[in-house]
């Protein structure tokens, strides 16, 4: 289920890993693929939706990968058996969830590009029509405000989209028209979800204050309106601190996350906000033959903050998740249990602009073993080659090419262990 990062890596280690007899099937409510970490140049022009855009059937096909466009209306963990939007049903002997997070836009009044007054980089059509919002800005420049809302899950988007803004704004020679106001639910600026990732707390303050950007962290957004933002800033212990009504002729707030809809009445399948609980192996503990990869997955917060922050989910902390379940979903068809546990390290590249960030932490919570965070002109020009290298795999099929393998361990990045198999026999053979 879902044909973003997750599904799609998915997709291809379960080919790899279970040869060309398996039947996969991937099922998603486009027919695109989105490559998410591009949207925030979507949305001031660097890039067009067609340009991070692939179609999927073509290169799934290929790989004798069955590709079904349409969306899951429920999923029923009881029958293995998914409902479809056109009332089909598809039935499953696993299930894999990589539907990424629903867009909680409905939870702040306002909030949302389709009916409220902020704008999104959250899918690539929200990084166009924020790019039609940005032309109306320049148009009749004004104050903007840009952040993450409460119960958001990835706060890295907020921080860059800020970043190429104030870099197109000032190549527009337009900067000094539009103050700017970064409004986080971050305790602290480069908190990140991860309390942290090396010194991200004094390299992000330091990029705002460069660019003239004051912030407000602790920050719960109460309401979206045409032309402001209220926001209560509370203090340590969550009580109400100060309130700030923002101007905004334009606004661009990351949204609370919450799991799809499909999801709803799973019973312990998922949790109270319908992300799905895993164990180790990442298969539900109560459905063994369900897993979940990505941005669906339920992880609790890394340590309690005034302000809802949710762990964000990389990409090649994603990429780990999937290579881990569909070598356990190979074992168990094998009839051993699973023994793959994701690393779930995080390598992560950020665009400023006219620069940009390297965050390596491993494993992406912590406590870690490798924990830092590099600044430099060159990490802009990674992001690009990191796009072109990603569609690329896409495009081709491959999982993990010798040479990424190679720089990984490198770095001490690898995707997944071994955990030792107690009394596990190899299956038996069946009788002549």
């Amino acid at each position: 289920m879902g044909g973003g990062i997750g599904g799609i890596s998915m997709a291809y280690e379960l080919r790899h890993h279970l040869g060309r007899d398996a039947e996969i099937t991937l099922v998603s409510d486009r027919e695109t693929f989105q490559f998410t970490p591009s949207n925030p140049w979507v949305a001031v022009g660097w890039r067009t939706q067609d340009k991070v855009e692939v179609p999927l059937r073509p290169h799934l096909e290929r790989h004798n990968i069955t590709f079904d466009p349409t969306a899951v209306w429920q999923v029923h963990p009881d029958d293995n058996r998914l409902e479809l939007a056109d009332a089909r049903q598809l039935d499953y002997d696993y299930l894999v969830v990589a539907t990424g997070p629903e867009l909680a836009f409905d939870e702040i009044p306002g909030c949302g590009p389709h009916d409220g007054y902020s704008q999104s980089v959250c899918t690539t059509p929200h990084g166009q029509q924020a790019y039609a919002a940005l032309e109306e800005l320049c148009r009749n420049p004004g104050p903007v405000v840009v952040g993450s809302t409460q119960g958001a899950s990835c706060f890295g988007p907020a921080y860059e989209y800020a970043f190429v803004l104030d870099r197109e704004l000032r190549r527009r020679k337009l900067r000094h028209k539009v103050p700017m106001t970064f409004v986080t639910a971050e305790p602290y600026i480069g908190h990140l979800g991860l309390n942290g990732v090396g010194d991200t707390k004094g390299m992000l303050e330091a990029e705002l204050r460069d660019r003239d950007i004051p912030w407000i962290t602790n920050a719960k957004t109460e309401i979206v309106e045409l032309d402001k933002l209220h926001v209560v800033e509370v203090d340590e212990d969550g009580n109400d601190k100060r309130r700030h009504k923002l101007p905004a002729v334009m606004s661009m707030m990351l949204p609370p996350f919450r799991g799809v809809a499909a999801l709803e009445g799973t019973g312990d399948l998922v949790n109270a906000r319908r992300f799905v609980r895993i164990d180790n192996f990442q298969r539900n503990p109560c459905y063994p033959n369900v897993y979940a990869v990505g941005v669906c997955v339920a992880i609790p917060p890394v340590h309690k903050t005034p302000v809802a922050c949710g762990v964000p989910k990389t990409g090649f902390m994603i990429e780990t998740m999937a290579n881990a379940a569909a070598r356990n979903i190979r074992d168990e068809v094998a009839g051993l249990e699973p023994s793959y546990v994701a690393t779930w390290n995080a390598f992560c590249l950020a665009d400023y602009g006219n620069g940009g960030a390297a965050i390596l932490a491993i494993p992406q919570t912590p406590p870690r073993n490798v924990n830092w965070a590099v600044e430099g002109r060159w990490a802009h020009y990674a992001k690009v080659a990191y796009e072109w290298y990603f569609m690329r795999k896409l495009k081709k099929g491959i999982v993990e090419p010798f040479y990424e393998k190679w720089v990984m361990r490198l770095l001490g990045a690898n995707k997944v262990h071994k955990v030792p198999m107690v009394n596990q026999q190899p299956p038996k053979q069946p009788a002549e």
